[in-house]
């Protein structure tokens, strides 16, 4: 699995809706998640499937009905990636910032 994967999956604000939704409950079922959500059942398991192929939520088969829980392995791995972009844009703004104080 990719970063560009995770990050896609997390860009929708409906997705993130519902991985905030998992997270607060633990699990969750695609009709329990659509019941609070101003989308169809359909379009929460859709959803679902883009965040189970990012690797961001976990499925589970109870009886005939299927569950589906955050794996937050995943948004660590996404949170550590992005603080690392961060910490090079902010060496390069300083970079910037020394050589233009120095041509002062």
């Amino acid at each position: 699995m990719q970063d560009g994967e995770v990050f896609a999956a997390l860009a929708d604000p409906t997705r993130r809706d519902v991985l905030q939704l998992l997270a607060d409950r633990g699990q969750a079922s695609a009709t329990t998640l659509a019941a609070d959500l101003p989308v169809s059942r359909v379009a929460v398991v859709k959803h679902l499937g883009v965040l189970d192929k990012a690797g961001l939520v976990a499925r589970r088969e109870a009886g005939r009905e299927v569950r589906y829980e955050v794996r937050p392995e995943r948004l660590e791995l996404a949170a550590r990636r992005l603080v690392e972009v961060a910490a090079a844009w902010d060496a390069r703004l300083a970079a910037i910032k020394r050589i233009a104080e120095e041509e002062r």
